[in-house]
């Protein structure tokens, strides 16, 4: 076994990075430019990697490449020791440079606040206060996708389902609720059930956790109008505001809402929440600064988890 897997060692960094530059490029010229060579050097740099894997890499046409299946898991680990590489020179010249460890964090945005206070802390607590921090606010398919591309050293994400090759530590759950117009019937309710909103149109995220949890939901009591589908939190209170549908939306992405025609009802009858979760690769960490913020996230957060929905009952309607 050991012999067979020797042809694989002649591989080099420099090849793997053409690979996955021509692959995101989608043609030999383009990628040659951007790399700085000759297309026949970049042709014979693939053809020399496919001869040592034993298998084609690509398809090409005159005008363009698609990867086969092979190449296809070749790129996935590509992208990984490429990436794993860039971050650790990248590391290692904040380290000698400016004596500062780099750490890279995802987050989804409705998130961000209370991650961003942890990390606050991390950065404030004796000896921790040098380092190199890089953000990354993306939905939570992207930051796992990019944890296992090795472009993110951990994430907080939510997730409805366990994500393969990724150690997850549970810190919250996060359930959907409902923003009405503090003049519609459900926010003087103080809380609402599925059943309850009848035929009502409803306004939610086309991306992320939403479809998973509220498509299954909508279906189960027949609601009738098709939802409209938005990328924004600030198009979906748009949308509830002048009154043409109720959003629904998690709980998390409320806790900054300070809309004095908006209400926040909690939704009961399946009460529904997507998982939020600090996700990283397993085994060592690149460096020891991030494996101690990992360590203060995964204590940190959980106690911040749970958020207090004001309830929008009569008598704090007539408060207000």
């Amino acid at each position: 076994m050991a012999t067979a897997a020797l042809p694989l060692r002649a591989l080099t960094l420099r090849q793997l990075q053409f690979f996955s530059v021509l692959v995101e490029e989608g043609q030999f010229g383009r990628a040659a430019r951007r790399l700085a060579i000759t297309q026949p050097a970049l042709s014979n740099a693939i053809k020399q990697m496919e001869k040592l894997l034993g298998a084609e890499l690509l398809t090409r046409s005159t005008h363009r490449l698609e990867l086969t299946p092979v190449g296809a898991e070749v790129l996935a680990r590509t992208d990984f020791l490429v990436n794993t590489f860039e971050v650790a020179l990248r590391d290692i010249e904040s380290t000698v440079q400016r004596g500062r460890a780099f750490v890279r964090v995802g987050v989804i945005p409705s998130a961000a606040a209370r991650v961003a206070a942890a990390v606050s802390e991390f950065l404030q607590r004796d000896g921790q206060r040098e380092v190199e921090l890089a953000w990354r606010d993306a939905p939570s398919t992207t930051l796992l996708a990019e944890l296992r591309s090795g472009q993110l050293d951990m994430a907080v994400a939510a997730i409805t389902e366990p994500p393969n090759g990724l150690t997850c530590i549970d810190l919250f759950r996060d359930p959907l609720v409902l923003v009405v117009r503090r003049d519609h019937p459900l926010a003087a309710a103080g809380d609402a059930d599925w059943e309850a909103i009848g035929s009502e149109r409803l306004v939610l995220f086309e991306s992320g956790s939403m479809p998973a949890l509220g498509n299954p939901a909508r279906g189960q009591f027949a609601q009738g109008a098709e939802p409209y589908r938005v990328s924004y939190s600030e198009t979906l209170y748009a949308l509830v505001r002048s009154g043409q549908a109720l959003g629904l939306m998690p709980r998390l992405y409320t806790t900054s809402l300070r809309d004095p025609e908006l209400a926040v009802v909690p939704l009961q009858k399946p009460r529904i929440e997507r998982r939020v979760v600090l996700a990283y690769l397993p085994g060592p960490m690149r460096n020891v600064v991030a494996q101690d913020l990992i360590a203060l996230l995964r204590d940190r957060l959980p106690q911040a988890g749970e958020v207090t929905v004001r309830r929008m009952t009569r008598r704090t309607r007539a408060r207000r």
